[in-house]
C-alpha cells in the first residue's frame, strides 16, 4: 500500500500542522445551521485541506458530496451536478458539498460558473467548504466575499522531518541524511508528496524528472501528459505527478472517458489505462511494491501527440444526477433499502454505488431481490441506461 494512503490521518486530532485551521473548521461545522457562511480553505496543494474536510464532515454526521471546479466552469454544469444535491437533501441524507481547486473555476472556460456557483454560496441549504490553492487571483474576491477564509500554510521543514522520521520508523524503512533532505526540500511542504517520494527512494526507485515538471498536481499533470510535443516529455510529466497511483489511475479513465477523441484512440487509450489497473491490482494483491517503478511506463502509452483530452473528475454521470432531480423520492427509497444492506449510508450509495448496480442489472449479473415497487424504479432506471 502506499504509505501516503496507509498513512492517511483518521481522525482530526492525527493530523500534522495547521492546528489553527484545523480547530477553525471544527469550530465552523459545530455551529452550522441552514444560512450559515460556506467556508474556504486556502493553501498550497498537500497541507491537508481535502483530509480535513472529510473528517470534519464524518465527525459531524455529514456524507460528502466532492466536485472539482474545474469539472464545472459553466453555468448548466454547476445547476447540473449542485441543483439535485440541494433540490434533493432528505433523499440524500447529510451533504456535505465539498468544492476543490475552486480558484480553477475562474478561466478561459468560465461561462458563468462563478455567478452561478455564487448564487448557490449566497443561499446555502447544507454544509459547503470550498479549497483553493490561492485566493490571490482577483476573480477570488466575490467567491471570498461570501465565505469565511482559513488559511492553510505548508508543514515546516523541521515538521515535516519529524513525520518522515515517524513513519520510516513504523515501515521499518531508512533513508540517508541526504536522502531525507531531497525528500524534504522537494515536497515543499507538502505532505502526500514526501510521503510518495520516500517511498519511491526507500524501494530502490529514483524517478528521473526535469526541472520544469518538478511537481504537479492531479489536474496540472493530466492536462501537461496530453499537451506534451514528445513521448519524453510526458514520461517526465508522469514522474513529476507524485500522487497516490489509484488516483492517477482514476483521473487518467475520467478525462479520457468524457472526451471526444475518436473511438478508435479512445479504445487504445482505454486498454493503457486497463493494463495500469491490472498492474496495480496485482501490487496491491501480492504487496510487491517494487513493482510501482513500471506503472508510469505503462500509462506513458497513452501519449499522442495532439490529443484533445482535459482533466476531468465526476462522482456522477450527469444523467443520473438529472434522474435525481425529478424521481428523487423513490430513488431515494431505494438508496436507503440498498444502503442497509451493503452496510453504508443512503446518501454513500446513492453517490457511488448506485451506478455501478445499474450497469450490473443490464448485464444480467445481478439482481438485488427487491420488493416490487422498488424492483420498478430500477428497472425503469435500466432502460433508460438503453
Amino acid at each position: 500500500m502506499m504509505w501516503s494512503e496507509k498513512h492517511r490521518p483518521r481522525d482530526i486530532p492525527s493530523m500534522v500542522g495547521n492546528e489553527e485551521a484545523r480547530a477553525a473548521l471544527s469550530g465552523w461545522f459545530s455551529k452550522w445551521k441552514k444560512g450559515t457562511k460556506p467556508v474556504l480553505l486556502v493553501g498550497p496543494p498537500g497541507t491537508g485541506k481535502t483530509t480535513v474536510a472529510n473528517l470534519a464532515a464524518k465527525a459531524h454526521g455529514y456524507d460528502v458530496i466532492s466536485l472539482n471546479a474545474s469539472d464545472a466552469r459553466s453555468k448548466s454544469r454547476i445547476n447540473e451536478v449542485l441543483s439535485p444535491v440541494l433540490g434533493n437533501v432528505s433523499v440524500l441524507g447529510s451533504p456535505m458539498i465539498f468544492i476543490d481547486e475552486v480558484d480553477g473555476i475562474h478561466g478561459r472556460s468560465d461561462f458563468g460558473g462563478a455567478e452561478a456557483l455564487i448564487k448557490i454560496l449566497k443561499e446555502p441549504a447544507v454544509p459547503i467548504v470550498l479549497a483553493a490553492n490561492s485566493d490571490a487571483s482577483p476573480k477570488m474576491k466575490s467567491i471570498k466575499k461570501t465565505s469565511k477564509l482559513i488559511p492553510f500554510r505548508p508543514l515546516p521543514p523541521r515538521l515535516m522531518r519529524v513525520y518522515l522520521r515517524k513513519v520510516l520508523s513504523e515501515e521499518g524503512a531508512s533513508l540517508s541524511p541526504g536522502a531525507e533532505i531531497k525528500v524534504i526540500s522537494e515536497s515543499r511542504g507538502d505532505i502526500r508528496s514526501m510521503l510518495n517520494l520516500a517511498q519511491s527512494l526507500a524501494g530502490g526507485f529514483d524517478p528521473p524528472t526535469e526541472k520544469s515538471f518538478e511537481k504537479l498536481d492531479v489536474e496540472a499533470g493530466i492536462n501537461a501528459f496530453f499537451k506534451a510535443k514528445t513521448p519524453e516529455e510526458a514520461r517526465a510529466v508522469l514522474y513529476a505527478m507524485q500522487i497516490d497511483p489509484r488516483e492517477k489511475i482514476g483521473a487518467f479513465y475520467s478525462s479520457v472517458i468524457t472526451s471526444s477523441l475518436p473511438a478508435g484512440e479512445m479504445s487504445r487509450v482505454l486498454r493503457v489505462i486497463s493494463d495500469a489497473d491490472v498492474l496495480y491490482g496485482r501490487i496491491r494483491r501480492t504487496q510487491q511494491w517494487r513493482l510501482l517503478r513500471y506503472l508510469d511506463g505503462i500509462l506513458a502509452g497513452a501519449f499522442s501527440p495532439e490529443m484533445k483530452v482535459r482533466y476531468t473528475q465526476y462522482n456522477l454521470p450527469w444523467p443520473l444526477l438529472n434522474r435525481l432531480r425529478w424521481d428523487g423520492k423513490s430513488l431515494g427509497e431505494v438508496f436507503g433499502v440498498m444502503g442497509g444492506i451493503m452496510h453504508t449510508s443512503r446518501s454513500a450509495f446513492g453517490t457511488f454505488y448506485f451506478p455501478y448496480m445499474l450497469q450490473c442489472i443490464k448485464n444480467k449479473k445481478f439482481d438485488p431481490g427487491l420488493e416490487e415497487g422498488h424492483a420498478e424504479v430500477l428497472e425503469k432506471e435500466v432502460a433508460r441506461l438503453g
